[in-house]
């Protein structure tokens, strides 16, 4: 399997088990629960396609000549800014869906990412317990 979807595959397994616990959260403790889940779903699904989204520009520019990847990765980053704005418009208009729990959801991904690759090399915590220089 190829290295880059084995680390979507981990990124994406982590949100989900935080997607998993902060749902039983809500249902444990909040009497709106469903607009607050289906909020936290809507954002993490949004969120998993613009990090989809941006694997594959990412791969597309590196075969590109330097100018037609500055402005393709322009480009594309500024779709997925605009269709995060969309997101979060919808979920400001849309009476069922919470607006904070999609923006928790959103974030979800960036965190699973920085817990994945945290939690990635535990030689480093090693060598910084027993005080080594890199």
């Amino acid at each position: 399997m190829d290295s880059v979807k084995v680390l979507h595959k981990k990124i994406f397994m982590t949100a989900g088990v935080f997607t998993f616990i902060l749902a039983m959260v809500f249902l444990l403790f909040f009497d709106s629960s469903k607009s607050l889940i289906l909020g936290l779903v809507f954002g993490v699904l949004i969120s998993g396609l613009n990090f989809i989204d941006l694997s594959n520009t990412l791969q597309r520019a590196v075969s590109m000549s330097p100018e037609k990847a500055q402005s393709y990765t322009v480009r594309k980053y500024f779709m997925r800014y605009i269709m995060n704005g969309v997101v979060i418009f919808v979920a400001v208009k849309t009476p069922h869906i919470h607006v904070i729990s999609t923006v928790l959801g959103m974030l979800l991904i960036k965190f699973s990412i920085m817990i994945t690759n945290l939690f990635n090399d535990k030689q480093f915590y090693i060598n910084i317990f027993k005080r080594k220089e890199v």
